[in-house]
């Protein structure tokens, strides 16, 4: 029994690490590649390098590496959770896992319904993906939702899924949705349709990145302002920005990480209202006794 806790506990010790290790990559990568800057300074994602492709460059930038770190240390954290699962809990972590599962069927069966149930482990991804990219500003690294093509191609995702559940009653049905209440609204619906992803992206990554950049300047005004109210200060201490100290702090709180988790669940709660509602569910359950009553007969 001992020698089974203590190999118990050593791959808890290693599934800990391998979900920090990316973070602190990050961190290190960031540290030797960071050119040095002579003061405030406001820029999107730097590119590390470019793959040189026969139709058109693929550069990597900060947002794509962080997105992967993110992802890999989600993964390890979720293999930590479920490490030494049983049916009935032993451990808080297996509490939590399971309080964690069952919010989010509840969630989805609430604003999806039933036939969506298996919309779950999706919409828990995005919740973590989205949150967890959006707070790597609490460690200094760039986060991958203050960058529109990230936002943007998990918009696109979503909106390949809102038309895959829209033409289950085939393409002719999906094609007269847009003239629905009446045909010659059909330009403004396309219009709508395509405005879907975009709204999602534009949402997301302007928030995330309002946050980021107004924390920066303020930041940078409280230091300025700290220098000419307190530089008459003699040595060292006229060089503290003591008007920095507390106040950054308490706006990251807000920016960094309510705004962050908010806007997460902001963009899960949409995913699952527009998938759901373009669903023609009605239309679909008919076409599909139709066809059982034609298969029968």
């Amino acid at each position: 029994m001992k020698i089974k806790s203590v190999k118990f506990l050593a791959v808890d010790i290693l599934l800990m690490i391998l979900a920090v290790a990316p973070m602190l990559f990050g961190i290190a990568l960031k540290i030797l590649t960071n050119p040095a800057s002579g003061g405030i300074e406001i820029a999107g994602a730097r590119i590390y390098f470019t793959l040189k492709l026969p139709i058109q460059d693929l550069p990597i930038t900060e947002s794509q590496i962080n997105s992967w770190l993110v992802i890999f240390s989600v993964f390890w954290l979720c293999i930590y959770f479920t490490h030494g699962i049983s049916e009935k809990p032993q451990t808080k972590r297996q509490l939590i896992a399971e309080w964690i599962i069952e919010t989010t069927e509840k969630l989805v069966k609430g604003n999806m319904g039933e036939y969506f149930s298996g919309f779950a482990p999706f919409v828990a991804a995005i919740l973590a993906i989205s949150a967890f990219s959006s707070l790597l500003t609490l460690i200094g690294l760039y986060p991958p939702t203050s960058d529109i093509n990230i936002v943007a191609g998990w918009a696109i995702l979503v909106f390949i899924l809102i038309t895959y559940y829209k033409m289950k009653c085939g393409p002719v049905h999906y094609l007269k949705s847009f003239g629905d209440p009446v045909p010659f609204l059909a330009p403004l619906n396309v219009i709508s349709e395509v405005a879907t992803p975009v709204s999602m992206a534009f949402r997301h990554y302007g928030n995330i990145l309002s946050g980021t950049v107004i924390s920066v300047l303020i930041a940078a005004a409280l230091q300025g302002l700290s220098n000419m109210v307190l530089g008459w200060l003699p040595g060292v201490l006229g060089e503290i920005p003591f008007l920095q100290i507390g106040i950054p702090a308490v706006l990251s709180i807000y920016f960094d990480v309510f705004s962050g988790c908010l806007q997460a669940f902001i963009f899960a709660m949409l995913t699952m209202l527009y998938i759901s509602s373009g669903f023609p569910a009605e239309d679909y359950k008919k076409r599909k006794n139709k066809k059982i009553k034609s298969e029968v007969n």
